[in-house]
């Protein structure tokens, strides 16, 4: 026989959630969700075990999840203790071809198979993938005198469609394939926002280690046009590493994406508040910024 216990408002508060969580469930059932993961959860086992049960917990209540990961510290970390040196061009690591062995050692391997063990000790259903699979990313070399550093030319969704329709999660290490063989290694967000846009995806979430975007007094600003985006760059206020991040937004808005989030990737269950909640947690770009969240 069930044990009774008494009622606490821990537990009103969540029923409440759950049922005020109704209408966005419904409104994000089938939707494709792209969600760039790295920053500081990807090195800690609890973070990393919290963002599988949420993207778990997405796919079980019918959207599409696709995790695109990065994983810079962990390359130079075995670069390290490989002795391999780097040569750097204005700041930017040339990727020749003994540092590409370990760019894709490192994301193909142990990276990539880290977030689907997470996902899978979930119980969801992931699959790890590389871009060079099933032909999905074609590129093209980003800057010739950084080497096998890439962008995407060209990216073919049918297998991600398949997997969809499997019920699977797929997880993708950011490499690609020139149109001679060469493999490409490609920026996580560029990555992201490519697929993202390839898919038309409903969101694409860029989880990051910043709180959002924020304006000239440091407040995150929770909602953006390209149009304001491009004011604040101008103006400076948008400035080192948002713009990248920034760029990619406007980039996959402009291939269709709905909507790109930048949000605080160290935020407990961050992608489920921005999905499936009232409150959001970051800031959301795209074309019509209404009064309240849609």
């Amino acid at each position: 026989m069930k044990k009774q216990r008494p009622m606490t408002q821990d537990w009103f508060a969540t029923a409440r959630t759950l049922s005020e969580a109704l209408p966005y469930l419904q409104r994000y059932s089938g939707a494709i969700v792209v969600i760039k993961f790295g920053g500081h959860a990807m090195g800690d086992a609890e973070e990393m075990a919290s963002f599988a049960r949420d993207v778990v917990l997405m796919r079980q209540v019918g959207v599409n999840p696709v995790i695109v990961h990065g994983g810079g510290p962990m390359i130079n970390e075995m670069l390290q203790k490989l002795d391999i040196q780097s040569e750097f061009v204005r700041g930017k690591r040339v990727t020749d071809a003994a540092t590409m062995n370990v760019v894709e050692m490192v994301l193909s391997g142990s990276v990539n198979k880290r977030i689907v063990q997470a996902i899978q000790l979930e119980g969801g259903k992931a699959v790890g993938l590389s871009g060079k699979d099933g032909g999905m990313v074609t590129c093209e070399p980003d800057d010739p005198e950084l080497g096998l550093v890439g962008r995407p030319a060209a990216i073919n969704t049918d297998l991600l469609h398949h997997l969809f329709t499997g019920g699977f999660i797929p997880v993708i290490a950011p490499l690609g394939m020139g149109l001679q063989g060469e493999t490409y290694n490609i920026n996580g967000d560029t990555a992201a926002g490519a697929i993202a846009a390839a898919l038309k995806a409903d969101r694409l979430l860029l989880l990051t280690d910043v709180s959002g975007v924020k304006n000239e007094h440091g407040e995150v600003v929770t909602q953006l046009s390209p149009a304001h985006v491009r004011e604040l760059t101008e103006k400076g206020v948008i400035a080192g590493g948002m713009i990248p991040k920034t760029q990619t937004a406007l980039d996959a808005i402009d291939g269709g994406v709905r909507a790109v989030v930048i949000l605080d990737g160290r935020a407990p269950n961050a992608c489920l508040l921005e999905l499936f909640t009232d409150h959001g947690a970051g800031s959301i770009i795209r074309e019509s910024v209404p009064l309240a969240k849609t």
